[in-house]
């Protein structure tokens, strides 16, 4: 694939799914991904499964982080990704509820916002293995505005156990 521009937004997004085969949803989902208009995929991390954290009582999660570069904005972005978990089935019902694919942007550059649509960076990555194990895989030097390294922030996360499943 070649590009007409030169991206310039370096972000980092999760996946995640427990519904309708996990693994099968993290790999269209990361398709779908490479076809995000004004981006390019750059890195992905190896699949993870993960116990379910809060709302306990549904299937286990498969885990992934992926870096992109882009000219979109944050908010379009986001809006591209709603759009891609829309199209995946993806159903709010509840909060922490099963899904058939969640995208979730962690980091936007160094960016720091937080508003009614969007906070960045996200505002729990920093308590959750199967988004810091992943995203140290593939950006071993990534620092969290306002947390800190994240191999640091997932010695904080020691007690949560998560599964490599699938390699990049």
């Amino acid at each position: 694939m070649t590009f007409d521009f030169e991206p310039d937004n370096r972000v980092f997004i999760a996946l995640g799914s427990n519904l309708d085969n996990p693994l099968s949803q993290i790999r269209r989902g990361i398709l779908l991904l490479t076809g995000l208009e004004h981006s390019r995929l750059i890195k992905r991390s190896s699949l993870y499964r993960t116990a379910p954290m809060g709302n306990t009582n549904q299937p286990d999660f498969i885990n992934a982080v992926v870096q992109m570069e882009t000219k979109l904005t944050p908010c379009r972005l986001l809006d591209a990704l709603l759009e891609i978990e829309c199209a995946c089935g993806r159903m709010r019902t509840f909060p922490n509820a099963p899904r058939t694919l969640d995208l979730d942007i962690l980091l936007f550059e160094d960016l720091q916002q937080s508003d009614a649509k969007l906070v960045l960076p996200h505002p729990r990555m920093h308590e959750r293995a199967f988004v810091l194990q992943p995203l140290l895989e593939i950006a071993a030097d990534c620092v969290i505005p306002g947390k800190g390294r994240v191999a640091d922030c997932l010695v904080a996360c020691s007690e949560q156990s998560l599964e490599c499943i699938a390699s990049a």
